[in-house]
């Protein structure tokens, strides 16, 4: 066993740092569970030593000497950005501020990837396809404040996360209503990605865009709210914007399906997809999922499962934290040690 791959020293803090929301946790050893969570809004604490500090630490019973935090962002160098929040991880700097000794940073879908193999079927609800591949690739995506996007293969013994930034592919039209819908969404930098339409913000745009469209005037401002008047049926806007937000969903997450041939599952993850599974159950998102030719058939079959676990990212660091060798997780350039 290389120095890289050695397991770290208990008490070890788990974190999932998103944009909007972290959640943090402590595993005492290697036959404990994650002790209870704390979550935390980002936007309330200048930096994640402070937000740890304030949040978990504090009130902790025992302090952690490791951690493993997963982030909502690329992991390059030791200065490591969060894409939607103004954070910025210093692993180095947590040795001083937090008492730590040694630091792993992963990115968030890693967390989520992990957490695929962590949870069992009550975790889960089915949308469609046959029965999972033992063993075969997987794929799991969530929108939230962004897109997250991994993946999972299974090699030599241990299954291996593959982290990207899978939600920043392009996302185009494709029916007549589309070519109607996307000139009124929001681009960033004259791109539309599935940053732009898959999260909440994503939502608001699409609400917007599709009331534009039709030159009516949006009553809602906010996901909740266009989510709550579409899954009742009192808003036809809103029914509209989410029928496009989930048909652009199984659109990519078929796409990335494709790329892993994913015949161990598609993986739906966060608030948003376990919020929408009425809209999911219906018959809009198997059919943009499949509609793959020519291999529709294949598609078919591949199930997709949404994670109903409310805190699954720590379910799978916690996991990992425990049983390190069981996952071919890369460490090299993201282990940072006292």
């Amino acid at each position: 066993m290389t120095s890289e791959e050695e397991g770290l020293r208990f008490p070890i803090l788990i974190g999932d740092v998103g944009g909007t929301n972290a959640r943090f946790a402590i595993v005492d050893s290697p036959d404990s569970e994650a002790g209870e969570p704390r979550i935390v809004r980002t936007a309330e604490f200048a930096t994640i030593d402070e937000a740890i500090a304030g949040s978990i630490l504090r009130d902790a019973p025992v302090l952690p000497n490791s951690a493993v935090i997963a982030v909502a962002g690329p992991v390059d160098g030791d200065a490591i950005a969060l894409t939607n929040c103004p954070w910025v991880v210093r692993p180095k700097g947590m040795f001083n501020s937090l008492g730590l000794s040694d630091v792993v940073v992963l990115n968030d879908f890693e967390a989520q990837a992990l957490a695929v193999i962590a949870l069992g079927v009550e975790h889960m609800e089915k949308i469609g396809g046959g029965t999972p591949e033992t063993d075969a690739a997987r794929v799991v995506l969530g929108p939230g404040t962004g897109l997250g996007v991994a993946g999972l293969i299974y090699s030599r013994g241990r299954w291996i996360p593959v982290p990207g930034e899978g939600g920043h592919m392009d996302i185009g039209p494709r029916s007549p209503r589309d070519f109607e819908i996307f000139p009124h969404l929001e681009p960033i930098e004259g791109r539309i990605s599935g940053e732009q339409i898959l999260c909440g913000r994503g939502l608001v745009s699409s609400y917007r865009a599709v009331a534009a469209a039709d030159g009516k005037t949006p009553r809602f401002t906010t996901p909740a709210e266009i989510t709550a008047a579409a899954l009742e049926c009192t808003d036809a806007v809103a029914e509209e914007a989410l029928a496009f937000f989930v048909t652009c969903l199984g659109r990519t997450a078929g796409d990335l399906a494709l790329v892993f041939k994913s015949q161990g599952g598609v993986f739906l993850t966060g608030g948003i997809a376990q919020k929408i599974v009425p809209a999911l159950r219906e018959s809009r998102f198997r059919a943009a999922f499949e509609d793959k030719a020519p291999h529709s058939q294949m598609m078919a079959g591949m199930p997709v499962y949404v994670i109903t676990h409310p805190l699954a990212a720590l379910a799978g660091l916690a996991a990992y934290a425990r049983k390190p060798d069981q996952f071919g997780v890369a460490t090299r350039g993201r282990r940072w040690r006292a």
